[in-house]
């Protein structure tokens, strides 16, 4: 195995992918072809989720390219991310993976010579175990199958926050961030309310924030939860995911940023509460603290962010 060394360039994406099932208890893989950084190699359907585009959409329209069937979102299964690096093209890449379930509603299965993907197949998980898979396939299916990925020998550096001027002149940002749903045993829930000068100012939104280069986003989320709010939470499950656009916001950069946010948000339980405390004193957030369920049911509408509203409404809240 070739080493791998500081000199590849760190690149981050989100991506989506779908778990399908035939009436024979089969899942449907796709082939990574020699177009591709890793051929010969089998994968869940799906990729790469585009500036502005919802996972849900992604899944079907990869899913569709890729195998020549049309399929439907029927839940979230889970939220993975990894690292690999491709010294051939000089690139290291973290991936945030949004992994589907999905209903076949149509369509024939198809082969794509000269493509990134060249076959699609279904197989039984016997004979999928057996197969070169993707760690990230592996994982989802519940399988064992060793890493067919080159992981960096060290987790690069990468910023936090990344703009590039798109198309339209506007700066873009896409962002995979990991959310707190945090309740404690007396029925109130913490949320964190966001500073002037940033958008949704003054609005109560939920602790959390975007994952590092390397992390997993429910780890992630714990740690944030302490460095946010001094709080030791425990993650109990994956309730899901919102994708939200803001086409020109503008922030303390200075200018307008056309930021394109998914967001997983998990439910989480602090058991044993403390006084909230603020580390990261001078950012984004200028308030948080324990509100009774009672009282966030009653907030008003533009008291909340968006994924924040989108998040309740889900955990049954508001």
């Amino acid at each position: 195995m070739p080493p791998v060394t500081p000199a590849l360039e760190p690149l981050r994406r989100i991506a989506a992918y779908a778990v399908a099932n035939d009436g024979e208890g089969r899942v449907l893989l796709v082939r990574a072809s020699s177009k591709s950084g890793t051929p010969g190699i089998w994968s869940l359907p799906g990729g790469a989720v585009d500036h502005g585009e919802d996972p849900n959409h992604t899944v079907v329209r990869e899913t569709a390219a890729e195998t020549g069937l049309s399929v439907a979102v029927t839940g979230l299964r889970d939220v993975l991310a990894d690292m690999r690096s491709l010294p051939h093209r000089g690139v290291t890449i973290h991936t945030d993976r949004l992994i589907y379930a999905v209903s076949v509603r149509g369509g024939n299965l198809i082969d794509r010579v000269g493509h990134p993907t060249d076959l699609a197949r279904w197989y039984t998980l016997e004979q999928a175990e057996k197969l070169r898979l993707r760690p990230f396939t592996a994982a989802a299916l519940g399988l064992s199958a060793a890493s067919a990925d080159l992981r960096p020998e060290e987790v690069p550096d990468f910023p936090s926050f990344y703009a590039y001027q798109g198309p339209d002149g506007l700066h873009r940002a896409q962002r995979f961030a990991a959310y707190a749903i945090a309740t404690d045993p007396y029925e109130n829930l913490l949320l964190t309310r966001i500073s002037p000068g940033y958008p949704g100012a003054g609005c109560w939104h939920l602790p959390g924030g975007g994952t590092d280069y390397g992390e997993q986003p429910g780890p992630a989320l714990i740690r944030e939860l302490v460095e946010e709010t001094g709080q030791a939470g425990r993650l109990v499950e994956l309730l899901g995911v919102a994708s939200h656009r803001d086409a020109a916001s503008l922030g303390p950069e200075g200018y307008p940023i056309d930021w394109h946010g998914v967001r997983a948000f998990y439910r989480v339980v602090v058991d044993d509460p403390t006084e909230v405390v603020i580390h990261d004193v001078g950012g984004s957030t200028s308030e948080a603290r324990w509100m009774p369920l009672k009282e966030v049911a009653d907030l008003a509408a533009d008291q909340l962010t968006e994924v924040t509203a989108d998040a309740l409404r889900t955990a049954g809240l508001i």
